[in-house]
């Protein structure tokens, strides 16, 4: 016997409308993988990364985390982009960070809140040196506002690493971009942060988007 039984409902009626309206997709699905595009996104469960974006399985890869963060010592990160880079030749990374998170909340209360805090810690930076700046913003804005934040310094913390580093030296064609999405209305946002090189990269860093 089944446990969590609708699930795998669930499960049977979505297998067959795909099949239904894509005749032998999952067939075809076996024999390859050829996404163009790499989400890091957050682990919430109200930003499902295929759905937000109309695409089908086989056409995104993705990585999910707390807070959408790109730490240096994450293994489990770089082998993700490392074979989305140079494995699946991947031309996009979208860091897509969204509003109201709660890792990025949690980064910015003076409280402890157990192992998380080692995590976030790389937020909790970026929150104290922003912080004067953010003071005079409501807290739903302020903390709308640090999840930007948050996502062009992850988009930073991507471009850095040595996978993408590599692929620009060897002229790979690969640009990572930074975006926001709203839970309460579903859309995507653009950031206007778009990296392809190292000069892009030395610009965004400088001006380290300022508040």
């Amino acid at each position: 016997m089944k446990t969590l039984p609708q699930l795998f409902t669930n499960n049977e009626q979505w297998r067959h409308q795909i099949e239904e309206e894509h005749p032998g997709f999952f067939r075809t699905l076996v024999g390859q993988q050829n996404p163009e595009f790499l989400w890091i996104g957050c682990a919430d469960s109200r930003v499902p990364a295929n759905e937000i974006v109309g695409l089908m399985p086989g056409e995104l890869f993705v990585h999910r985390n707390v807070a959408n963060l790109v730490h240096h010592t994450d293994f489990n990160l770089l082998s993700v982009l490392q074979f989305a880079v140079e494995v699946l030749k991947i031309k996009h990374v979208m860091v897509v960070g969204h509003y109201g998170c709660g890792g990025v909340r949690a980064a910015m209360e003076d409280q402890p809140h157990g192992l998380i805090d080692n995590w976030i810690r790389q937020v909790r930076e970026l929150y104290l040196r922003h912080r004067k700046q953010l003071a005079d913003l409501e807290p739903t804005a302020r903390l709308d506002r640090m999840c930007e934040l948050n996502v062009a310094r992850q988009v930073i913390n991507v471009s850095n690493t040595t996978v993408v580093q590599e692929a620009w030296r060897r002229e790979q064609p690969l640009t990572i971009h930074g975006w926001i999405y709203g839970i309460g209305d579903g859309r995507l946002g653009d950031l206007g942060i778009e990296v392809d090189n190292n000069a892009h990269l030395r610009e965004l860093e400088s001006q380290e988007f300022e508040v």
